[in-house]
C-alpha cells in the first residue's frame, strides 16, 4: 500500500477504526487474561509480570521493525537515552500498574468508560503547559460532558449512591491521569527521535521493569497453555501493529481527522467486555454514560491541531 493510500478517506476510516478496534480488545483481552493464567484479583505481583511480558515483548517487535524499515534504534546519546528510561517508568512502568490493579477490581465495560477521562486529562493539562493549546468552548464543553458520563457510570442503585472503588475504578482514573502527563512529556522527547523508536523503547523499558517489579515481589506467571500463550501475543501485537499504523495516518493526515476516532475505543471496549465476558451494557446508565463520553471525546478532539508534534500525544496506547 502506497503512502497516498493513507491519505484516502476510506482508508483512514477503516485503519483508524481497526486501531481503535484493537485498543478496545485489550480490555476483555486482559480480563480472560488474568482468567486463563488464573491470576487471582489480590495477586498483584504477577499482575505486574503479565503487564511486563506483554510490554517487553511490544517494545521488542516495534525496535525490530524500527530497523527493518532504517531507523536510528542505537547511539541516540546519553541524554536520550536518560529521557527514555525516564518515559518508559512513567508512560509504561507506573500506568499500567494502576491500570492492570484496577481493571481487576472493576468491569471491562465500566474500565473502557473510565480510561477514556485520559483524553479530557491531556486537554486540561496541554492547557496549562503549552499557549498555543487552550481551552476551547467546545473542549470545555466536551470535559464537562465526558466527565458527567464518568459520573453517571458510578452510580449505584440510589440517585446519591456511588458505585466507585479506590483499587478498581479510581486506580483507572489514576492510570488515565498518568498516561496523559507521561505523553506530554514523551511529545518533548519525539521532538529529538523517531516516535517508533522512542515508544519501541519506552515500551519494552517499561515492561522490563514491570517485570522486575513482579519477580521482585514474589510474582511468576504460570498457567501457559496454547490458548493462554496466544492471548498474551495477541496483547504484545496488538500494542505494536496499532502504534504502527495510528502512525502512518498520523503523518500523512491532519491530527484531528485521526483523534476524532479516539471515541470509537470506549466504545468497542464497552461492546467486546458485555460480549466476551458477558458483563452487562444495556443498562441504562452504562449506554448513556458511553454517549457522554464519547460525545466528550469528539467535541475535544473536533479542533485538534495539524502539526506533527501532537501526534505522540494523541495516540491511546491501550
Amino acid at each position: 500500500m502506497g503512502t497516498s493510500r493513507f491519505s484516502d478517506r476510506k482508508t483512514v476510516v477503516a485503519l483508524a477504526l481497526l486501531c481503535c478496534l484493537l485498543w478496545g480488545s485489550s480490555y476483555p483481552a486482559i480480563k480472560t487474561g488474568y482468567e486463563w493464567f488464573g491470576i487471582a484479583a489480590q495477586d498483584v505481583p504477577t499482575k505486574l509480570v503479565f503487564a511486563g511480558w506483554r510490554f517487553l515483548w511490544a517494545g521488542l517487535a516495534l525496535l525490530v521493525l524500527a530497523m527493518v524499515t532504517r531507523r536510528q534504534v542505537w547511539g541516540l546519546g546519553v541524554g536520550a537515552a536518560r529521557q527514555l528510561v525516564v518515559l518508559g517508568l512513567a508512560q509504561t512502568t507506573l500506568q499500567y500498574v494502576f491500570f492492570y490493579v484496577g481493571l481487576a477490581y472493576t468491569t471491562g465495560v465500566k474500565g473502557s468508560i473510565m480510561n477514556a477521562t485520559g483524553t479530557f486529562f491531556s486537554v486540561l493539562l496541554a492547557h496549562w503547559i503549552y499557549h498555543n493549546d487552550r481551552l476551547s468552548h467546545a473542549k470545555i464543553w466536551g470535559c464537562v460532558v465526558g466527565f458527567a458520563g464518568v459520573m453517571l457510570v458510578n452510580l449505584g442503585r440510589g440517585t446519591l449512591d456511588l458505585d466507585f472503588t479506590l483499587l478498581g475504578e479510581g486506580f483507572v482514573v489514576i492510570a488515565a491521569f498518568v498516561l496523559a502527563a507521561a505523553s506530554i512529556y514523551g511529545k518533548q522527547v519525539s521532538q529529538r527521535m523517531d516516535s517508533m523508536v522512542m515508544t519501541g523503547w519506552q515500551l519494552a523499558l517499561g515492561g522490563a521493569a514491570l517485570l522486575a517489579i513482579g519477580w521482585g515481589l514474589g510474582g511468576s506467571l504460570t498457567g501457559f497453555t496454547w490458548q493462554s500463550t496466544l492471548l498474551l501475543v495477541y496483547l504484545a501485537l496488538l500494542s505494536s501493529a496499532a502504534f504502527s499504523l495510528w502512525s502512518l495516518l498520523l503523518k500523512h493526515n491532519r491530527v484531528s481527522q485521526v483523534t476524532v476516532f479516539n471515541f470509537s475505543v470506549p466504545v468497542f471496549g464497552a461492546v467486546l467486555s458485555a460480549i466476551f465476558l458477558g458483563e452487562a451494557l444495556l443498562e441504562w446508565k452504562n449506554l448513556l454514560a458511553l454517549v457522554l463520553v464519547c460525545v466528550g471525546i469528539w467535541l475535544v478532539t473536533r479542533d485538534a491541531p495539524a502539526p506533527k508534534e501532537s501526534a505522540p500525544s494523541a495516540t491511546p496506547a491501550k
